[in-house]
């Protein structure tokens, strides 16, 4: 099997596995596609020839790729189609945008606590459920930056 190979089935593999964890199977492997590519960048047309898929699946991948900051659209100079890569940093973006998940569910249990008896069991689980999203906000945002820091250091 030569290294073309071996990285197209690497990727449909994590592309398989994206999708067991609730992706959509063409946006995994769209976004694995970009991940795993030689290539600069690629074009709808790369994809769709790279993945057997239409272009209108393409499309809705790309759509839901780019706002959670995996991909981006790219200029191509001469060229009058989109071009997309795989986006820099885009794995911390990602666990980023995992802080308003943290912060919408802190909420919730401040919300709860205004309803319950602090000293009831709703109470006290709505207090472990705020105290543990207010953490977990608080180190992600931190983990993130020593990571960023970790990484531009090795560059």
């Amino acid at each position: 099997m030569d290294t073309k190979e071996q990285l197209r089935d690497a990727a449909e593999k994590l592309a398989l596995t994206l999708a067991q964890g609730g992706m959509q199977k063409t946006t995994a492997r769209v976004m694995t596609a970009l991940l795993y590519t030689e290539q600069e960048t690629m074009t709808a047309a790369d994809l769709c020839e790279e993945l057997s898929i239409s272009s209108g699946a393409v499309s809705t991948a790309v759509k839901q790729l780019i706002p959670i900051g995996m991909i981006e659209r790219v200029p191509a100079p001469g060229s009058r189609r989109d071009h997309y890569r795989f986006r820099e940093h885009a794995w911390a973006t990602l666990m980023g945008n995992q802080n308003t998940m943290l912060a919408v569910m802190g909420d919730a249990a401040t919300e709860g606590l205004k309803a319950a008896d602090e000293n009831s069991a709703v109470g006290q689980r709505m207090r472990e459920m705020q105290d543990f999203y207010a953490f977990m906000q608080r180190e992600m945002a931190a983990l993130i930056d020593r990571w960023r820091e970790q990484y531009d250091a090795r560059r």
